[in-house]
């Protein structure tokens, strides 16, 4: 297994501190800030070990304050309601006596019903994709430093774009993309795991989604960009280490925020989790290059 995902594996595997109150810590790869996702899947860990036999099927979060990686983040889970067929929690994490992420997820007992879903996209597999590293090679050295250092990292989950164009890009482009992802190594048989894996990896390339129509990168030194909340709905059982196909688009920008949605197929085409968040893409007044550089 690689380092990578071995240390995501260890980030979510938080510790009791007491009866509903979980403590987790941050990798410490230099980030000034802690990556919303992984906020997002540590509060589903929490929230998942006061639950028993029912699966989470749905979270909603949101981001009051930017994490420290420095320090621990403490998850008090309030157990809202349990019923015959659905629980419901709540999550607050804190850093520093302040709450910096709060979280609703529901879970639910496994059950029959209606079912039907929207096709998958028509796109290659990832076998006819570049791989990371053989993107790394095209695009890194003529990238800037900000972009470099961010995809010289070992990351916990591989990403496969499906096109390029808005990489190298200054142009106005159709708000979407289509972008490969899994795990960069095996997991272990337990679906609360591959949910909180997914609930990490959702929170890769969604924002980035609504700055394609303004030809802007989420590295541009005039902007602040940053996650506002989070949505994700769990419809159908999957690995998240195997190819999952994240279909994303971005149907609104405005008041300095983003609105993004994403799709999650498996290979054979199941939708397995559909995702919503919203952004904050403020522009700042300082001046950027705008120039044509690869913003891989």
């Amino acid at each position: 297994m690689g380092s990578a995902i071995q240390t995501l594996l260890e980030v979510l595997d938080l510790e009791k501190l007491e009866e509903n109150l979980y403590r987790g810590r941050s990798p410490q790869v230099g980030w000034q800030r802690v990556f919303g996702g992984q906020v997002i899947g540590q509060a589903l860990v929490a929230a998942a070990r006061t639950v028993e036999e029912r699966a989470a099927h749905s979270l909603h979060g949101y981001f009051m304050l930017p994490g420290d990686p420095s320090v621990p983040i403490v998850y008090q889970v309030d157990r809202i309601r349990d019923g015959k067929s659905f629980a419901t929690r709540r999550v607050v994490a804190i850093q520093h006596g302040k709450a910096i992420f709060s979280m609703s997820c529901s879970f639910q007992l496994p059950e029959e019903g209606l079912d039907h879903q929207i096709p998958m996209p028509k796109v290659p597999p990832p076998e006819e994709l570049p791989s990371e590293a053989e993107l790394k090679t095209l695009f890194l050295n003529a990238a800037p430093e900000p972009v470099r250092r961010y995809w010289e990292r070992e990351r916990p989950i591989e990403i496969r774009p499906v096109d390029l164009q808005h990489y190298m890009s200054r142009d106005t482009l159709d708000p979407r993309q289509n972008v490969w992802i899994r795990a960069t190594g095996p997991l272990p048989d337990d679906a609360d795991i591959h949910r909180c894996v997914l609930a990490y990896a959702s929170d890769m390339t969604l924002l980035d989604t609504s700055l394609f129509y303004h030809g802007r990168s989420i590295f541009d030194r005039d902007l602040q960009v940053a996650s506002l909340d989070h949505a994700l709905w769990f419809h159908r059982p999957f690995r998240a280490d195997e190819w999952l196909l994240y279909a994303e688009d971005s149907p609104s920008a405005s008041g300095g925020r983003g609105f993004n949605r994403g799709s999650l197929f498996s290979r054979d085409g199941r939708l397995i989790a559909s995702v919503a968040q919203e952004g904050l893409i403020r522009l700042r007044s300082a001046p950027t290059d705008k120039g044509i550089v690869p913003k891989f």
